[in-house]
């Protein structure tokens, strides 16, 4: 394919970035521009050497040398736009949040599909090279599984770019319609970075404030993610005194991402408050640094660029594609609507035409289940009793989940005992660890054991097939521990119990 020929349609104060892309780009460039501000357009036209210029964004759409657009606009504006780039066949970068209603992001997703061209929402974030170092650490398994997502936001009046009052005109009418600047505007790039990073959620809660009556700060917002044990807490805050160093937007954003075996730290985004590498790693080895990624806020806008161009060439997926633009955007509803009827919102829920109806019916069914598991330990342990013929050979197979803890020089006994349960006999099991080797002897329990653990075997055997946590077995009686506990949480990780 010959070189991408893109236009832009909107110039203001954020294209600064997106242009940042556009230079000696050896497959994409910028051919036309477009905005209403006379002044604005031959202003970009002169400095980004543009070839041409255009008032009305569908007479750009009309140009047939134009390939494909970048759409950085209000957010109300978008959906005209974006059907009229696919009714022109242009393909489109548009800039998040993707639009105002989960019903226009579907009227947008289903004409992007039908027109067969590439539709991505564009948030810099999850192409920010900290944040992607950052999923790949996770990926990689580096941090074992990540249990909590903590991030941050702190925005100001003072530090970085001087923007003219005017450029602010837009977002007091999108105030004015509901759309909140920091929960709604920025804070899609917070929701679109914990879907990134952990996936999609399940519920949300939040609280909103606001300072001045129009910053909605300070913020804090708790949510669940679908799969796992998997949970995120948000916090925004606006230091109407404090200068924020910044080359960007005077404001700035960290997140740390906390599994079993370590813990990543991005320690900045848009603005400069700590200083020294951008992502460090905490695990049982100590601290680990990372220089050489990319840290400054502008590399996010020129690699989701880069995504772009790959997209339009058919080498890689959109990121974010439009069905991924629109979950994010739901996140950010149901943040705002959690807010609002200051309850616990299920992000179905936006999607269901009597949300009300279908949030009780599902609390409630929660409630019952969560009622019968911590009051009824009895009729939840004749369910398992089911999977106690499997204990013995799922414990067999424990070896093979053994992962060497840090230190070659750990050595450890275990005693395992599974009490008879749904017509299997007792079964005794004695465990050795010796550094970076696993040993299992069936029959006997060692005396020399520093740890004991006595549970019946379905519960044991529910344990090993995921079905039922350690942690609750022990709440409920299930397991007695003898012994040294910690010896037993030092077990525990070694197998990934």
């Amino acid at each position: 394919m010959d070189k991408i020929n893109v236009g832009f349609i909107g110039c203001g104060r954020i294209s600064d970035l997106h242009v940042l892309a556009y230079r000696k780009n050896r497959r994409a460039r910028l051919l036309a521009v477009c905005d209403t501000n006379p002044g604005l357009l031959a202003a970009r036209k002169s400095e980004w050497k543009a070839e041409r210029a255009y008032a009305d964004y569908r007479e750009l759409l009309a140009d047939p040398d134009i390939d494909a657009v970048e759409i950085i606009t209000p957010h109300k504006l978008h959906e005209p736009m974006v059907a009229a780039a696919v009714e022109a066949k242009k393909h489109i970068s548009l800039q998040k949040p993707m639009t105002t209603s989960l019903a226009s992001a579907d009227r947008m997703v289903a004409c992007a599909k039908k027109g067969g061209i590439v539709f991505k929402v564009n948030d810099i974030y999850v192409c920010y090279p900290p944040i992607v170092l950052a999923r790949k650490m996770i990926d990689d398994g580096i941090i074992g599984d990540p249990q909590l997502l903590r991030l941050k936001m702190i925005g100001s009046p003072h530090g970085g770019w001087k923007i003219d009052a005017p450029s602010y005109d837009w977002r007091y009418e999108e105030f004015a319609e509901g759309r909140l600047s920091e929960t709604f505007d920025h804070g899609h790039h917070e929701w679109a970075v914990a879907w990134y990073l952990l996936g999609e959620v399940e519920r949300v809660s939040a609280w909103i404030d606001s300072l001045d009556g129009i910053v909605d700060s300070p913020v804090s917002a708790m949510w669940k993610y679908k799969d796992g044990l998997r949970f995120g807490v948000g916090e925004f805050a606006h230091a109407s005194d404090l200068v924020v160093p910044s080359k960007y937007y005077s404001n700035d954003e960290n997140f740390e991402i906390t599994g079993s075996k370590g813990i990543i730290y991005v320690h900045r985004c848009t603005g400069n408050i700590h200083s020294g590498p951008a992502v460090s790693l905490f695990t049982s080895k100590g601290w680990r640094y990372f220089p050489k990624v990319k840290s400054d806020w502008a590399d996010g806008f020129v690699a989701s660029a880069e995504n772009f161009f790959d997209a339009v060439r058919g080498e890689k997926p959109p990121l974010l594609s439009g069905d991924e633009g629109r979950e994010v955007l739901r996140f950010a509803f149901a943040v705002q609507k959690s807010a609002r009827k200051r309850r616990e919102v299920y992000l179905e829920e936006l999607d269901r035409p009597f949300p009300g109806l279908y949030t009780w019916t599902r609390r409630r069914k929660e409630m019952k289940a969560s009622f019968l598991v911590a009051n009824k330990p009895s009729l939840f342990g004749e369910r398992l009793s089911k999977y106690a013929v499997q204990a013995g050979a799922l414990t067999e197979k424990l070896m093979e989940r053994f992962e060497p803890p840090e230190g070659a020089g750990w050595k450890s006994i275990a005693g395992l005992k599974l009490t008879a349960d749904g017509g299997v006999p007792e079964q005794l099991f004695t465990i050795r660890v010796e550094g970076n080797r696993a040993f299992l002897e069936k029959g006997r329990l060692d005396p020399r054991a520093k740890v004991t653990l006595i549970i019946p075997a379905g519960t044991w055997a529910a344990i090993l097939l995921g079905k039922k946590r350690l942690e609750s077995a022990l709440f409920t009686g299930k397991l007695k521990v003898e012994g040294e506990p910690h010896e037993g949480l030092k077990i525990r990780g070694a197998f990934k119990i």
